[in-house]
Parts: C-alpha cells; sequence; structure tokens
C-alpha cells in the first residue's frame, strides 16, 4: 500500500521563520512575512500538486483564514489536489455542513477531505458563541458527525440529541465521493467519537511509542464498533542533503525565537483543555535544551507554535527512515508542513519522495515514474 503524503496550507501566513500561534494563541508576526492570499497559496498548492502529494491541509480557529472558502479559492488554481479542510462542528447546522460538502465534492471534482475539529479552548469557542465544555462539545461532535453521515448517505433523519436536533433532515444531493472524516484527540471521549466516526485517525507526531499506544487504543475501540480506521500523523519536517545542513537550518529557526514570545505562547498554551496540546508541551517543557527527543524528531516548533509542535530533522535518507519507523507501527498517511511552507514542499519533494519510492512506500498520484527513486545521489 502507497502512503498517502499531505502537505500544509499557511492560512495564518508563512515566513522564513516559525509562525507561532495556534490554540488560542494569536499567530506571531512572522505571519506578516508572505500573507495568506489566494495567490502565494496558490503557488503552494500547485507545487504540492506536480510534486506529488495527495491533498493539503488548512487550519481553523481565530489565527487564521476561514479553511472552507480559501480552500474553494484555491480548488481553482489546481486540478487533482485534494483539500483537508479543517472546521469546528459546533459553529455550523450538521445539515449546512452536509450540504457544503456536497456542493464542494460537485465543483471540485471530488476533492473535499474533512479534519473534524472538535475545539479544545473554551475561550476561544465562546468566541464563536459556544459555551459548552469540551467534554460536551465532543459529545455534540458524535451526534453531529451521526447526522452528516446519515445524510451523505442518502437517508433522511430524524434526531433529538443531548446537543443537536434535527427533523426531516434530507440533501436533495448527495456527495459523490462521500469525504472521508479526519479526526484526532487524546481524551477517552475524542477516542469513543473516533472509533465510530473517523475514516483517519489523527495523532500529533509524538515519539514512536507514544505513537503506537495510540494506535492500539484506538485500533481497540474501533473493533467494537466493527470499523477500522486508518491512522495519520501531523509533522513538520526540515530535511536536506545531509543531516548537518538539516540541523544547521534547525538551528537557525531556533535562534529566531524571541524569549518573550516564548514565554507568552507557552504560558497561554499551558492552561490549554486539550490533552494533546498537554502531550506536546510535555515533549519539551518550555526549554531550549535537549529538543531531540527521538532520533531525528525535534520538538522545537512547539516552543512558538500550538498544535502540531515536532518536526522530522535530518538528511533525506533520515527522514525517509523514520518515516519508514512510523509506517511499521500502522501510520499510512502523513501530514506535513515546513517553513516557508513553498521551498520547504520542494526539499522533501523532490529529496524524501524519491527515496520512500525507491522503498516501494510511495508512488506519485499521477502515476509516474520518477527516475529518481532509482538514483538518490546524496547520502546521510
Amino acid at each position: 500500500m502507497s502512503l498517502t503524503v499531505h502537505w500544509f496550507l499557511p492560512t495564518n501566513g508563512d515566513s522564513r521563520h516559525v509562525v507561532g500561534g495556534g490554540h488560542g494563541t494569536p499567530a506571531t508576526a512572522s505571519g506578516r512575512d508572505r500573507p495568506p492570499t489566494v495567490a502565494y497559496l496558490g503557488q503552494i498548492a500547485r507545487a504540492a500538486e506536480d510534486l506529488g502529494f495527495v491533498g493539503a491541509l488548512t487550519p481553523t480557529g481565530a489565527w487564521c483564514e476561514d479553511a472552507w472558502l480559501t480552500t474553494a479559492m484555491v480548488s481553482q488554481n489546481t486540478e487533482r489536489l485534494k483539500f483537508l479542510v479543517a472546521f469546528r462542528p459546533g459553529f455550523v447546522s450538521p445539515t449546512l455542513a452536509a450540504q457544503m460538502a456536497s456542493t464542494f465534492q460537485r465543483q471540485t471534482g471530488g476533492r473535499l477531505l474533512l479534519n473534524v475539529v472538535t475545539g479544545g479552548e473554551s475561550h476561544e469557542q465562546r468566541a464563536y458563541g459556544d459555551f459548552l465544555d469540551k467534554d460536551a462539545r465532543y459529545r455534540r461532535t458524535g451526534e453531529f458527525l451521526h447526522i452528516v453521515r446519515d445524510l451523505w448517505d442518502g437517508k433522511s433523519v430524524d434526531l433529538h440529541g443531548e446537543h443537536l436536533r434535527v427533523e426531516e433532515a434530507r440533501l436533495s444531493r448527495v456527495p459523490d465521493p462521500v469525504p472521508e472524516v479526519y479526526f484526532g484527540g487524546s481524551s477517552p471521549v475524542a477516542g469513543e467519537v473516533a472509533a465510530r466516526y473517523a475514516d483517519v485517525y489523527l495523532t500529533w507526531g509524538e515519539p514512536p511509542a507514544q505513537v503506537a499506544e495510540k494506535i492500539t487504543w484506538i485500533r481497540k475501540l474501533a473493533a467494537e464498533h466493527g470499523r477500522t480506521p486508518r491512522f495519520g500523523i501531523r509533522l513538520h519536517v526540515i530535511t536536506r542533503d545531509t543531516s548537518a545542513q538539516a540541523w544547521a537550518e534547525a538551528d537557525r529557526l531556533l535562534a529566531g525565537f524571541d524569549q518573550e514570545t516564548v514565554r507568552a505562547v507557552q504560558a497561554g498554551l499551558t492552561r490549554s483543555e486539550s490533552e494533546g496540546q498537554q502531550r506536546m508541551l510535555a515533549l519539551h517543557g518550555g526549554s531550549r535544551e535537549s529538543l531531540e527527543i527521538h532520533p531525528n524528531l525535534w520538538a522545537g516548533i512547539g516552543l512558538v507554535r500550538g498544535g502540531a509542535g515536532t518536526a522530522l530533522v535530518g538528511s533525506h535518507d533520515e527522514v525517509a527512515e523514520r518515516i519508514e519507523e512510523y509506517h511499521a507501527l500502522g501510520i499510512d498517511e502523513f501530514v506535513l508542513s515546513g517553513y516557508p511552507h513553498l521551498e520547504e514542499a520542494y526539499w522533501f519533494g523532490e529529496g524524501v519522495l524519491p527515496r520512500l519510492a525507491a522503498r516501494g512506500l510511495w508512488t506519485h498520484p499521477d502515476g509516474r515514474q520518477d527516475a529518481s527513486a532509482a538514483q538518490v545521489p546524496f547520502a546521510s
């Protein structure tokens, strides 16, 4: 089975430095270096499509542009690339969301994937008018996905749930294909929702032993419902022709972290209700020391950025080895990013993907035979 590799659209802005923010913290000033215009995001999307990425994730939250609108516009600049659109189910009715997804599929030729984000920060949720606590938000997400999936199946839905109520809900046109649902979460209630409704369970880039524990946990829960989801991981990448060059780039990014910015971001993230975010913080403890927490796995990004806070750092061969290591655990999908996203897409696409192809782990979605897959000129 060929690995599925996705890229990222930085709708919070891009830079040659790390753009911090997320999980209730604002984007850092570096996000203004390359504003997230449709023109610039279109460049990234077209590069990702040509290089062989299957899709591109867009984030959600107060720190970035709206994912639905942005991807709808950027999709017109591409032909094959799919869009992994992050959205929060508490902000829109399930019937309308099902209709929006159906429309997106028809207008893009079936290129929508959905990343369902329940929302881990109550203060940010309240800014949007959502006053449920975290566990209640997850229960509402379960009801939401129950309704949406039935609507996509062409059913008429009546549900009087704890949080959602619809009567005689039905779509006049169902999506074809039905969008796959990507979902993550580390709390017990999140695991239950994932087990019932996720096509792909996503985890942030923790060390392999911790990722293996999550996979075992979700597989067991899903099996109780007769389901077998796939698994994906969200990581940044810094890959170069040699290991020394890659670590020099990581050091350059780290040197650009203003200590006051680190302090402010860490203070904000420490208050996060997200169990996954707390697991990310525990990987570095707010310190600049000992950031390589597993061979080629660097926790430095998490000093200034919420959410995904780790990066694969190394030569193209080393990064390919780490991807193979995660794949051996059961990870089939990799959602990647790097600063700046245009240039790093090329570093990874031209450096690592041919090596994965040579290992028999990846093929270009367009069916191309890349001659460089058999001739990997750079050593570790």
